[in-house]
């Protein structure tokens, strides 16, 4: 068995594999395999273990001459063309168990610090020190008896809703597939319009693309926040940084971006906006985790009991 890994990633879920496995990492100091090279390495594999953040092209798959399993490092496969990997009888996996509670705890932490203007106060109290205090200055909004409004109640939001509660904040969601018992289910418009919060944890596919563009920023509360933690191009981000520079919305926390790692000009300079490098998961219990769930879908596959396959 040989396993081409494309990006540099924790190392220590590999170590104890049976001494026939063969695993290709990037050389140390290096952070990915362009797709030339693996294109160079991969028709002698059975495996590709990559990563959420990187394309996997079609040309990358047509190497592949040896190539069962594409297993994705992340809960994300929009970097697959899943549908052109099956036709080729690829199987491809996700990670959706490792990544949920880390990137909840990401979300919660990109809502507490718009609400209380933590971004903000830790730039003007570097700049400009004791000018900024003051009783009634620098202040914020409590999370506590707000409505958080979660498009997509999956694993991810489920756990949001979870640790929202524990914040005293009441649950609205919607969902196209499922009945979540104990939280309103709204439509999207109806949503938008109720929360103080809207938290979004949609998957990135033809439906979910622009979810929230212009109109629908429009239906948000003037003091609402916007939290995107699922994939950039869920949310128009030219229409979000002109609806924020009208002062339509009370702030924004984004981790994900339409055209990663570039990000819209205006949301730099805007102090009411918290920008994160697509860091939802980023932990090192994290990183390490996902790639036991990785090698975990690897080792199921071909023990004939395949998991989290998405396609």
């Amino acid at each position: 068995m040989k396993i081409v890994v494309a990006y540099q990633i924790p190392r220590d879920p590999f170590l104890n594999l049976p001494r026939a496995w063969e695993v290709v990492f990037p050389e140390e100091g290096k952070e990915y395999f362009t797709d030339e090279e693996i294109i160079e390495r991969i028709p002698d594999c059975e495996v590709l273990l990559s990563i959420f953040s990187r394309p996997v092209s079609n040309a990358v798959i047509d190497a592949g001459k040896k190539l069962r399993l594409i297993s994705n490092f992340g809960v994300g496969f929009n970097n697959i063309d899943i549908a052109y990997a099956r036709s080729k009888n690829i199987a491809v996996t996700n990670t959706p168990v490792s990544v949920c509670n880390p990137t909840a705890e990401h979300a919660m932490a990109l809502m507490l610090a718009v609400s209380r203007r933590v971004g903000e106060c830790n730039i003007t109290l570097r700049t400009k020190k004791e000018s900024i205090w003051g009783t009634m200055r620098n202040l914020g909004h409590t999370l506590e008896g707000k409505t958080l409004g979660i498009v997509g109640m999956g694993r991810i939001g489920r756990n949001v809703a979870k640790k929202a509660e524990a914040f005293g904040m009441k649950i609205v969601y919607t969902n196209a597939k499922t009945e979540e018992p104990g939280y309103k289910r709204l439509t999207l418009e109806e949503l938008l319009k109720t929360a103080d919060v809207v938290s979004l944890h949609v998957p990135l596919t033809p439906e979910t693309q622009g979810l929230i563009g212009k109109a629908e920023l429009a239906l948000m509360k003037p003091q609402a926040i916007l939290v995107n933690t699922s994939r950039g191009p869920v949310v128009d981000e030219a229409a979000l940084a002109d609806h924020l520079e009208a002062g339509y919305l009370f702030g924004a926390g984004l981790d994900v971006f339409e055209q990663e790692p570039h990000i819209h000009a205006k949301l730099y300079t805007m102090p009411n906006v918290v920008l994160t490098p697509h860091v939802g998961n980023g932990t090192v219990e994290a990183r390490v985790a996902t790639g036991v769930e990785a090698l975990g879908n690897i080792l199921a596959f071909f023990a004939g009991a395949p998991t989290n396959v998405v396609n």
